[in-house]
């Protein structure tokens, strides 16, 4: 693991927050109602994985490409999940923005707001070899997943 700027960290991470921006202004009707009934602890998994990813992906240069090596097909999927995410934003902002719009799944994969990411930046972790970033998605995984699956339920 090698201390340095991540470009790669940063691009994945402005994928991640650009359509969570154009969301607050556009949250499934009585969002908040589930909201309010989040698990506690859930949210500390989430929040603290949140601030570790979103710091470990911009601290490491583990992130950037590097040519020559067959690890550089964990960046390909890598990148291949987050175009994934940026579709599943595209398909929700042009459906009616129901809760049943927001916790869909997205080629199999549930709760794919959630999830996706998720799967992207780990597979991240693998191809920079970098155990801190795996950890602390598996924390924030156990935490924003399992909020989105309990929100799925009480909505249906």
């Amino acid at each position: 693991m090698n201390f340095g700027f991540s470009y790669i960290g940063l691009i994945f991470l402005l994928m991640l927050f650009v359509p969570n921006f154009f969301w607050t202004k556009n949250k499934p009707e009585n969002y908040e109602k589930y909201a309010e009934n989040e698990n506690k602890v859930l949210k500390v998994f989430e929040g603290a994985g949140q601030f570790l990813v979103t710091c470990v992906v911009l601290i490491f240069d583990d992130f950037n490409i590097k040519t020559g090596s067959f690890r550089i097909i964990w960046l390909i999927a890598a990148f291949f999940f987050m175009v994934l995410y940026e579709i599943y934003w595209i398909r929700y902002f042009k459906s009616k923005k129901t809760m049943k719009d927001f916790y869909s799944s997205l080629l199999g994969i549930p709760v794919a707001g959630a999830s996706l990411p998720c799967i992207a930046f780990l597979l991240l972790g693998i191809y920079g070899k970098n155990i801190i970033l795996i950890v602390s998605v598996l924390i924030l995984s156990i935490g924003h997943i399992g909020i989105h699956i309990n929100h799925k339920r009480e909505s249906e």
